[in-house]
């Protein structure tokens, strides 16, 4: 049997190849979004993963420390590492900023950790760990440095002896690891400007600068210049324990919030990127209409194109069924190789995004199911302009 589709699709392929590389630019936009959203969960689930961690102890009534910002004192931690089901704790801060490599500036979380323990990089692609106290780094592969470059994080250079890899923020800005006492300075302490206006004011007070008390002016400065705050405790729980079973004595006795993995990740993919998840929701939407509307106008054109062809199928008897089906596997077809473009173009060009993008079988499969339905639901218009077409014209006009 003839295919009366495929003989209309070679009699007119240049209008329908460009036509479906256009709807596959669209496609592969639309699949690039919603790998856009892929990415930024796994990224959340990344940041958990790779801080080791069962439990994190943060400020009281807040939701820190990627959410809010979290600021408790880091003696807590001997505190929680004294409580029942805690095999490990540690301390750790989280700032974003700008990390500076000579003339160029890279975003960056900065993380400061104790090495060896819960928060730091669980591997290396390259170099080896921080081991002295004081400017050394280990940086994400993806901030572009290499090992013995020197960076600069607020007023000290560090030198770069380990790389790592897949170490992300919740925002996909990659991380610099160094220790918690350079982290300490460079996230809570005031630059020296600050500084040496806050000792003459401390002078000038009467309260810290009293004859009969010698010493008390120059401790009250000494806890100007020295930090003792984290962002947060990461505890690790003992086998036979559960997150919460841990968690509740922490929150009663410590007077601190504490979040399970559950409650972290829910807070992370469920609150903090929410937004963003409706956008890109939105988007989607919008690129559904508008590949629906381009297949509609041009399988409605190519209708209208032949409709004195039509008018001779009908005449010679062909039913409408036929003609129907007809126009339907152009659609179809048009949308099959919207699909394989758009899914080529999604793949070649996932890399080249600044953030990941997590490019799913599942969403592809969603997207194919969803291409074929739209492009079905955009050929009813020409089917049935083509089911009112009368056989007289066919001799008529």
């Amino acid at each position: 049997m003839i295919s009366l589709a495929g003989r209309d699709i070679l009699h007119a392929w240049p209008k329908f190849v460009f036509t479906g590389l256009g709807l596959g630019l669209l496609i592969g936009v639309t699949l690039s979004m919603a790998g856009v959203y892929r990415g930024m969960v796994d990224d959340a689930r990344a940041l958990l993963n790779n801080s080791g961690a069962d439990l994190w102890v943060v400020q009281k009534d807040t939701q820190g420390p990627y959410a809010e910002s979290s600021s408790i004192r880091d003696d807590l931690v001997r505190g929680v590492l004294g409580m029942a089901g805690v095999a490990r704790a540690a301390n750790v801060t989280y700032f974003t900023m700008q990390v500076q490599q000579g003339s160029e500036e890279v975003r960056a979380m900065v993380v400061g950790i104790e090495p060896g323990q819960p928060g730091g990089p669980a591997y290396l692609v390259a170099g080896r760990q921080i081991t002295r106290s004081h400017y050394e780094a280990v940086a994400d592969v993806k901030t572009g440095f290499l090992i013995g470059e020197r960076i600069r994080i607020r007023r000290h250079d560090y030198e770069v002896v380990g790389l790592t890899q897949r170490m992300v923020s919740s925002g996909g800005d990659p991380m610099v690891f160094i220790s918690l006492k350079d982290a300490q300075e460079a996230q809570f302490l005031k630059d020296n400007d600050a500084i040496l206006n806050d000792r003459v004011r401390t002078a000038a007070n009467p309260a810290f600068n009293r004859p009969g008390a010698p010493g008390l002016l120059e401790a009250v400065q000494a806890t100007q210049t020295s930090s003792h705050s984290v962002n947060a405790v990461l505890v690790q729980i003992q086998d036979g324990f559960l997150p919460e079973q841990v968690a509740q004595p922490i929150r009663r006795w410590k007077h601190l919030q504490v979040f399970t993995r559950d409650g972290m990740e829910e807070i992370l993919v469920a609150k903090l990127i929410a937004t963003s998840a409706r956008q890109i929701g939105m988007f989607l939407v919008i690129l559904a209409i508008v590949s629906a509307a381009i297949v509609a106008f041009i399988i409605y054109t190519m209708t209208l194109g032949k409709i004195r062809e039509i008018a001779v199928l009908k005449l010679i008897g062909t039913r409408n069924l036929t003609i129907a089906s007809m126009i339907l596997q152009q659609a179809l077809g048009l949308g099959l190789i919207g699909f394989v473009v758009g899914k080529l173009a999604a793949t070649v060009w996932a890399p080249i995004f600044p953030k990941f993008v997590l490019l799913e079988t599942g969403d592809a499969v969603a997207g194919f199911i969803a291409t074929m339905l739209i492009c079905a639901l955009a050929s009813t218009l020409a089917i049935r302009v083509a089911l009112k077409v009368d056989p007289a014209e066919a001799i008529g006009g």
